[in-house]
């Protein structure tokens, strides 16, 4: 048995060297292409009475990660991911709406898809009036308006928080 050339033992590590560098950019590539959890529990969350909702409001609840908006008394839990790529989405006070800084998307106060690269409106969760409180089910989810739906439409307030809205 010979022993190996300075050669081929170069060869052996560039060619090593290469598969875990292509393997790295692979598992890089899809952590950065897969969307976000929401991190929701998937439980039941009591969020207070209807009276507490102001008309116009967006209330942030950190324990389901959802928002709980007040769109001309009709009352939804939405999900802070985008429906794009997963992105968390604040709710802009000076607009009154949900910019997606990722992206661009936009939507009105009851989720509904304004403008930007989403697929849809914002994913909504199964709410429930229990005992005078408002139930929020964090395991049941249901996807978002299609694009167009403006069943709950309210205008911009003011100038948007990311760009122009």
């Amino acid at each position: 048995m010979t022993e190996p050339t300075r050669r081929a033992v170069l060869r052996t590590g560039w060619k090593v060297g290469g598969a875990l560098l292509f393997g790295a950019a692979g598992y890089t590539a899809y952590e950065a292409l897969s969307p976000l959890s929401t991190g929701a529990a998937g439980g039941k969350i009591t969020v207070g009475a209807p009276s507490n909702f102001s008309n116009g409001s967006a209330t942030y609840f950190t324990d389901g990660r959802f928002y709980v908006v007040n769109a001309g008394d009709h009352f939804f839990a939405l999900s802070q991911k985008c429906p794009h790529l997963g992105c968390k989405i604040p709710f802009c006070d000076s607009s009154g709406r949900f910019e997606c800084a990722c992206h661009g998307s936009v939507f009105d106060l009851a989720g509904e898809y304004v403008k930007g690269p989403s697929p849809r409106g914002m994913d909504r969760y199964f709410m429930k009036l229990d005992g005078g409180n408002l139930v929020v089910d964090t395991g049941v989810s249901v996807s978002g308006p299609d694009r167009g739906t403006k069943t709950y439409f309210t205008p911009a307030k003011g100038p948007g928080c990311v760009g122009k809205a």
